[in-house]
């Protein structure tokens, strides 16, 4: 059995209730799954002796704008023991923007979420430190969105004086 399908049965024996979707393109091996089955998809992964993905090395959104799940969060992870990286989706909808933190799992995490919610609005549950990282605060807007103008919006952010 080669890694990828050591990876599918692992998950499918652990997951029986959760829509998982795989599937691969140009070597790139890509596991779909309800976003309430993230953390504890994410868990295994890392946990489990043969898989071993000991390091996520990144988080990110795509925002599709017009699909009824508009956004979705995309976690690249690394298996030194196996040499392979892989990739998890999970959708999550406008109406619910939000998905459980994976920094827990990986301490990476906690940076790389907070940078998808400044950017883009996303809501990770139970997470720590939950805050902005780039824009303040204040600031209202989620400048990754395809809604955000490409000039910004004129007024919304306090330029510095001269």
């Amino acid at each position: 059995m080669t890694i990828k399908e050591i990876i599918k049965s692992k998950l499918q024996e652990n997951f029986k209730d959760a829509f998982l979707e795989f599937s691969e393109y140009k070597d790139e091996f890509v596991i779909k799954v309800d976003k309430k089955f993230i953390e504890p998809l994410c868990r295994i992964l890392k946990k489990d002796s043969e898989l071993e993905f000991l390091i996520c090395e990144d988080i990110t959104a795509v925002d599709w704008a017009t699909r009824k799940n508009r956004f979705t969060v995309v976690y690249h992870l690394f298996s030194l023991k196996n040499n392979l990286r892989i990739v998890v989706k999970a959708d999550v909808d406008e109406a619910d923007c939000s998905i459980d933190t994976v920094s827990s799992v990986w301490r990476a995490a906690n940076w790389q979420e907070r940078e998808t919610y400044d950017m883009y609005g996303i809501k990770f549950n139970y997470h720590p430190d939950l805050r902005r990282m780039y824009m303040p605060e204040e600031f209202e807007y989620y400048p990754l969105r395809k809604d955000f103008p490409l000039m910004g919006i004129p007024g919304s952010l306090p330029l510095p004086k001269k």
